[in-house]
């Protein structure tokens, strides 16, 4: 990857947590927590 790639995606993930904040009463932080959670508790499974 990169360096315009990475600074591009961070650019992105930043924009999209920002309109969450603005717009959407700030919930996408939590909810990709959560889902992270489940994936590594998922993962954990397998090995």
């Amino acid at each position: 990857m990169t360096n315009s790639i990475a600074l591009a995606l961070a650019l992105i993930l930043l924009g999209l947590f920002a309109f969450d904040a603005a717009v959407l009463d700030g919930g996408l932080p939590v909810r990709i927590g959560r889902l992270v959670t489940q994936m590594v508790e998922w993962l954990s499974f397998w090995r």
